[in-house]
């Protein structure tokens, strides 16, 4: 009997208790509310679209927030400009802020130069419309057992999915309303250098500290650093840079058969990539290695 009764207390206690996730305040689920991101399918990391929705299919769903991604550059630099243009362009319409930096082109006209995006309030509108007659045909055309007549369908359409990365029209460009709405930081290393002349180079290009100080600033000032805690709402940083590796940028791995600091660009990615890991932002920057395989097999004649 006393083991029937301790049993009995033991199932009664089983039954009573359940399983809770206890969810810390303030966790990780704060960074699924941001503007233009969803977690990913696979690991829960953060995304954030390209600009191409086909890319973003290429690369998983998206770029994933705290990294980088390096576009080799073509001849003439036209599809690298285009996704460049394409993932800038997306962050104005997420409502992002961005960092644009090139030694070739001033930000302002690279700004200028954005697509404009594809209207498609009219498409949204009509899903709903379309959704609902698919629904009254299905229900007319087919009888569902008397069982499972009470039981609550499934909303199949995946709007949230659908808002993710956008197109847009290469023949226009964005309104200048679009672009007010944002903020947004400029690096042109022309005006870098005769602001501020006097730096120490170490085994670094010049212009690549300079660039590396401006990011650094703005993540932390700006409230982009994941590992301080922010009493401000948080966004998304998008970094773009253009061109990197080329003379302009005081590198001359592509230009000389005997480079002063050969590591110079290693060295700033590196750095570059440790200042993204624990912050809200992404990068894209295109580079020119047709010059550098040019170069190389130069001298390998």
């Amino acid at each position: 009997m006393a083991a029937l009764a301790t049993g009995g207390v033991a199932q009664s206690e089983r039954a009573a208790t359940s399983f809770q996730r206890k969810v810390p305040d303030g966790g990780g689920g704060r960074l699924a509310v941001l503007p233009g991101t969803r977690p990913s399918m696979r690991h829960g990391q953060l995304l954030v679209s390209s600009g191409l929705p086909s890319l973003d299919h290429v690369l998983g769903g998206g770029l994933a927030v705290g990294t980088l991604l390096l576009i080799e550059e073509d001849v003439y630099g036209l599809y690298s400009n285009l996704l460049f243009k394409h993932f800038l362009a997306e962050g104005i319409v997420c409502g992002h802020n961005l960092f644009i930096a090139s030694a070739k082109e001033e930000p302002t006209d690279i700004l200028k130069a954005f697509p404009a995006p594809l209207n498609t309030s009219i498409n949204e509108k009509e899903e709903p419309a379309t959704a609902m007659k698919c629904k009254q045909n299905s229900q007319e055309s087919m009888k569902i057992a008397w069982r499972y007549q009470n039981i609550p369908t499934l909303e199949t359409t995946q709007t949230a999915i659908s808002k993710f990365g956008h197109y847009f029209d290469l023949s226009k460009t964005m309104a200048p309303q679009l672009i007010q709405n944002i903020k947004w930081h400029g690096f042109f290393l022309p005006e870098e250098t005769a602001l501020c002349p006097d730096i120490k180079s170490g085994n670094m290009a010049c212009g690549y500290i300079r660039l590396l100080h401006s990011i650094q600033k703005v993540i932390q000032q700006e409230g982009f650093d994941g590992s301080i805690s922010q009493k401000k709402q948080r966004n998304i940083l998008r970094i773009g840079i253009q061109s990197l590796g080329s003379v302009l940028w005081g590198d001359d791995i592509c230009s000389t058969e005997n480079p002063q600091n050969i590591y110079s660009l290693t060295k700033f990615l590196y750095g570059l990539r440790g200042l993204l890991r624990t912050s809200l932002s992404t990068c894209i920057i295109t580079v020119p290695f047709h010059l550098i395989q040019l170069l190389i097999e130069h001298k390998e004649l």
